[in-house]
């Protein structure tokens, strides 16, 4: 299969990694798989762009590691997206996280109004509702870091560009 997209992630530090796998880890115990991408990072999905324009979203992730600091989000809340398919956690919007994502490539992502989330599962609804009460059983907001941007090509997926985000705060 040919890649389709390059998606550039923010991706949680290592405390906030602990804390959503103990989240999906228990999604997972408890023979809810879904259908998302398996063996990445907790994060959240910036911007994507055409396989084509690979080389100008490389420049893109290296300008904005170098230009942005770390950012401070506060997991607050678990949702759904309309259709019941996608379970998620998701940050509180703040200045530092909207202005990372303009710079990222602005208010839509794939054509919809961003939204900033940590998938958790992708299936369908019926074991979307029949998940649900599992993390809702876990969940407790925290406050986490986004340290690292992440660009990857998908499917296959190809890891592309991993870098910490190194600027001044």
């Amino acid at each position: 299969m040919a890649e389709s997209f390059l998606t550039l992630m923010a991706e949680y530090d290592t405390a906030g990694q602990f804390r959503l796998d103990g989240w999906y880890n228990a999604l997972q115990d408890a023979g809810f798989t879904g259908t998302q991408t398996q063996n990445l990072n907790h994060h959240i999905s910036m911007a994507t762009f055409p396989v084509e324009e690979e080389e100008a979203a490389v420049a893109l992730t290296k300008r904005l590691s170098a230009t942005f600091a770390p950012v401070d989000v506060r997991i607050s809340h678990i949702g759904l997206f309309p259709g019941g398919r996608v379970l998620f956690a998701a940050p509180d919007v703040n200045p530092a996280l909207a202005s990372l994502q303009q710079a990222c490539g602005g208010p839509f992502l794939e054509g919809h109004p961003w939204t900033p989330h940590t998938t958790m599962l992708i299936d369908t609804p019926e074991t979307i509702c029949a998940a649900l009460p599992i993390l809702v059983e876990r969940f407790e907001p925290f406050c986490a870091r986004i340290t690292h941007l992440h660009l990857c090509a998908f499917w296959p997926t190809r890891e592309i560009l991993r870098l910490e985000m190194k600027g001044n705060p």
